[in-house]
């Protein structure tokens, strides 16, 4: 019998959640505004600085959510490539701010923007479980980010996904970063750490 390395089995689950990823969105065009009828207040209030990302393809646009921190008093920073094997760093962004392509060739906010410290990451993802185990696109990028984020002081991570974009487990490695909780269309869910 042939078992797949967890590397294999995410590879072949990214190809079958893109597309699952990409029914949900044309299924919900307004889930963006349905995260905020789930989002708990206590996450809401007391945080300094949130970082976000800009939506591409089919993920949930996380930028109604980001207003919404924004307008609870918390600065808004988006993600940056220095490099392609580097944690990303996060600079200072406001609606209307110039923005350039960084190392990914991601449109980011520009170098003169000042690098800020969140105290509460959103994340895009493929997949998810109720452990709080997240898929990404495959370049490591978050999970070398929140490691970082996380040896240096505490920090929230909030997964945005479509609930179908649920899955029964993730594959793990050990240099995956979990999430702490995660929103979608439909709800809020803790990351059930016991499990």
């Amino acid at each position: 019998m042939v078992h797949a390395s967890a590397g294999s089995a995410k590879t072949m689950l990214r190809l079958q959640m893109r597309a699952v990823r990409k029914e949900a969105a044309r299924k919900t065009p307004d889930a963006a505004d349905q995260l905020l009828t789930h989002l708990p207040a206590a996450l809401l209030t007391g945080r300094k600085v949130v970082a976000g990302y800009r939506a591409h393809g089919a993920e949930i646009d996380p930028w109604p959510l980001m207003q919404a921190f924004a307008k609870a008093g918390a600065r808004i920073a988006l993600p940056a490539a220095v490099s392609l094997d580097a944690p990303l760093v996060f600079r200072a962004y406001a609606d209307g701010d110039a923005l350039a392509s960084d190392a990914a060739g991601v449109p980011s906010p520009i170098a003169e923007a000042a690098i800020l410290e969140p105290d509460l990451v959103i994340t895009p993802l493929l997949a998810f479980d109720n452990r709080g185990a997240r898929m990404g696109q495959g370049g490591g990028h978050y999970d070398r980010t929140l490691a970082a984020l996380r040896a240096r002081s505490p920090v929230f991570v909030l997964g945005l996904a479509y609930a179908a974009q649920q899955v029964a487990r993730i594959p793990a490695e050990p240099h995956d970063q979990p999430l702490d909780a995660i929103l979608t269309e439909k709800g809020y869910i803790e990351a059930a750490k016991d499990l």
